[in-house]
């Protein structure tokens, strides 16, 4: 997870951008803390989806291959 401090740079970058511009080092960094977010968000999503377990309604598992796939190969890792 990102801290507040970055995620709230985030957001005054943002802001700033759109009303006044930013300067070549804030639009770097805006950059690289945007780069950075997405890296974590992508890290955080992975995660979640590979420990999906999906069941319908009459309580077969129907969880996707895929998804079966990457669980086994994280578990022999």
């Amino acid at each position: 997870m990102l801290s507040p401090d970055k995620i709230s740079r985030i957001n005054e970058l943002s802001k700033k951008s759109k009303s006044v511009g930013l300067t070549i080092e804030e639009a770097k960094e805006q950059t690289s803390l945007r780069k950075e977010y997405l890296e974590t968000f992508r890290s955080s999503m992975r995660s979640t989806i590979e420990n999906v377990k999906v069941v319908d309604p009459e309580g077969n598992d129907v969880t996707p291959d895929k998804v079966k796939a990457l669980k086994e190969k994280k578990f022999l890792n």
